[in-house]
């Protein structure tokens, strides 16, 4: 499979990792700014975007990712169920990785034993084993267990028609190992970011920049997506990213 990606400005190379539901354009709408100085890649993950259909699995996504994204050094940020596959993406290729962003990654097992996080992990299997057939409806559903501060607009437009069906049968976050002793071990720089809203992704991202000594930030303002905040995340990225030039 060939993975779509959108491509904007010039400079060195970012590439954007979007969530569940919407593809790369509209996941990184607020990051356009950066464009006068980086290059933004912003790949659709299968089933969403321009890219074709297929089951979501961070698995095989990070091996597509890595073969046709990382073969040149890149700073990889990724957003949510993205940020799952960024991190396992990292760990195959490091060598071609300068940066690691996280943002959010539901990725439960890394807090494992946290009682808030263990509850929300019950959430999360529930949440994707039994997908409603009508897509407004596992939108809304999918909107308030992940914590997107939206509305479910009626009609659906086509991108968040086509994100509520790429749902159905959809892995688990819950189920997903990060290699985070191996992304430490690589030397990965790392930047860890939440919007302090949800506790859950709190203690997650704690645990993960614990264990990969990384740089860690709170952005609140638009809950789960925090990269919509615009110029509070864009600068809290670029400062990172240029502390290492």
């Amino acid at each position: 499979m060939r993975l779509f990606a959108h491509r904007w400005g010039s400079g060195r190379a970012i590439v954007l990792v979007h969530g569940a539901v919407l593809g790369g354009r509209e996941s990184w709408r607020a990051q356009r700014p950066l464009t006068e100085r980086w290059t933004l890649v912003a790949p659709d993950r299968p089933g969403h975007g321009r890219s074709p259909d297929a089951r979501q699995d961070f698995e095989p996504e990070a091996s597509l990712l890595a073969d046709q994204f990382l073969g040149e050094p890149v700073d990889l940020v990724g957003h949510s169920y993205g940020a799952i596959v960024a991190t396992l993406a990292a760990a195959k290729r490091p060598g071609t990785v300068n940066s690691l962003t996280l943002i959010e990654p539901p990725a439960t097992r890394v807090a494992a034993g946290n009682e808030v996080v263990d509850a929300w992990a019950d959430e999360l299997r529930a949440l994707f084993a039994d997908q409603d057939d009508d897509p407004a409806a596992s939108l809304q559903r999918f909107f308030r267990v992940a914590g997107v501060p939206l509305p479910v607009p009626k009609p659906l437009p086509e991108p968040l028609e086509r994100g509520a069906r790429a749902l159905r049968g959809a892995r688990s976050p819950t189920e997903a190992d990060l290699p985070l002793s191996a992304i430490a071990k690589a030397g990965l720089r790392c930047l860890v970011v939440s919007g302090g809203h949800h506790e859950g992704y709190e203690a997650i991202c704690d645990a993960i920049a614990e264990k990969t000594r990384a740089q860690r930030a709170v952005i609140p303002g638009a809950a789960h997506l925090v990269q919509d905040t615009g110029e509070p995340f864009n600068s809290c990225l670029e400062g990172f990213l240029l502390a290492d030039m």
